[in-house]
């Protein structure tokens, strides 16, 4: 196991504390191995083995614990043979019917640390945030970042610059499971394709009840093949009424909503720079890993735009950003990213070639006037320029320097 101390860091400080540690995430992004990384932390501070309950709910071993009653009765007679605490690891949860009331009786009836994962946003719903108010912290968990993917193949790089290996990245993403041996392309997308089957089939298809799974597959596909264009529910219906297939409009919301929950998609939403306000149209929608793009289509060169920009969307997101989409006038600015103490602007291209796509990269960002950082980010890695104070870089350094922003 290959330990994560973005993800590690966190939880360890919250170990004995009296909250639930809530791990949520795409499928195969690494929570279950995390779930093990603590484990393994508490016998090494000499918690003992017995003291450890651990349940993977994906186990048939457990099925006839998936309601609330049978997990309690299950845990609490295991807990009359263990003395002292009990440190209890439930895997993909989710799947427990009113799982929430049993967590809460265990926090309740005997001394507990409790961890849990989920594949799915729900899991954190207004329900549980009621039952366990003040009770529980969560943890989103994504794939590998660049430089977690470099650690894990640190012994598998030889004669590759780090150039190479960010191209790499590019084509097949961060899915841990991917990067744990030297995978060809090929089989990195046979992993990646079951990967997504077991998303969409157990994740969205079975949670949210839904019958047209082709469907379902082809609104999908049809974001896979505009990341980083603004779309909506209404523009994904007149696609399929082009292609002379007739779909209520309701339909794709749902399906929208249930692969956001899924966490293989996510939602992002526009901000008036100049009105300072939420835009409610016109969304983007960006993957949970580019990976999934490329094992669905194969790798395509006019994808790559969207694919940087889905990479840079995950990087401000994993170093605590809230993201949104920027509009100024008629222009768009690919990205606004803030945090409690700053705000950045971020625009992404792939290389500036030509004087019109140095214009058109660099324009909505001069237009800004106030003081944040503001960053063109592109593949030209020898292209150092600023313009007014809008700094460009390359997309290694963007990933990899930890006191650029």
């Amino acid at each position: 196991m290959i330990d994560r101390p973005m993800y590690y860091d966190k939880i360890r400080q919250f170990i004995n504390k009296p909250f639930i540690k809530v791990l949520t995430g795409v499928r195969r992004c690494g929570k279950s191995t995390m779930m093990l990384l603590i484990q393994q932390l508490l016998i090494e501070q000499g918690i003992k083995k017995e003291q450890i309950i651990s349940i993977n709910f994906e186990s048939m071993a457990y099925y006839d614990l998936r309601n609330s009653r049978s997990l309690y009765t299950y845990v609490s007679e295991a807990v009359k043979k263990i003395e002292g605490k009990v440190y209890l690891f439930f895997d993909e949860i989710q799947v427990v019917d009113k799982w929430e009331e049993a967590i809460n009786s265990f926090l309740l009836d005997f001394p507990s640390d409790v961890y849990i994962t989920g594949s799915n946003s729900q899991l954190l719903s207004s329900e549980l945030s009621t039952l366990l108010t003040g009770r529980y912290i969560h943890i989103q968990m994504q794939v590998l970042s660049f430089q977690e993917m470099l650690a894990f193949r640190q012994n598998k790089a030889k004669g590759q610059t780090q150039n190479d290996l960010l191209w790499l990245y590019i084509r097949r993403g961060g899915f841990p499971a991917v990067h744990i041996a030297n995978y060809d392309e090929r089989s990195t997308y046979a992993i990646i394709n079951n990967i997504y089957d077991s998303i969409v089939l157990r994740d969205v298809v079975q949670r949210y009840n839904i019958r047209n799974i082709d469907l379902l597959n082809r609104v999908m596909q049809f974001i896979m093949d505009t990341v980083g264009s603004t779309i909506s529910a209404k523009k994904i219906a007149d696609y399929f009424k082009s292609q002379y297939r007739s779909v209520d409009i309701n339909t794709i919301y749902t399906y929208l909503e249930a692969l956001v929950s899924s966490f293989i998609i996510s939602k992002v939403q526009r901000y008036d720079i100049q009105g300072k306000e939420l835009l409610k149209t016109q969304e983007k929608y960006y993957l949970a890993d580019p990976g999934i793009q490329h094992a669905v289509f194969g790798y395509r060169d006019r994808h790559i735009s969207g694919i940087l920009e889905n990479i840079v969307y995950h990087e401000l997101v994993r170093r605590g950003y809230a993201v949104f989409i920027g509009k100024i006038g008629t222009q768009e600015v690919d990205f606004i990213a803030e945090d409690t103490q700053t705000r950045l602007y971020v625009q992404v291209a792939y290389k500036l070639e030509f004087e019109s796509t140095l214009e058109r990269e660099f324009a909505p960002l001069l237009a800004i006037r106030d003081s944040y950082p503001k960053f063109v980010v592109t593949m030209d890695s020898h292209f150092q320029d600023s313009i007014d104070g809008v700094r460009h870089i390359g997309l290694l350094q963007f990933l990899t320097d930890n006191t650029l922003y």
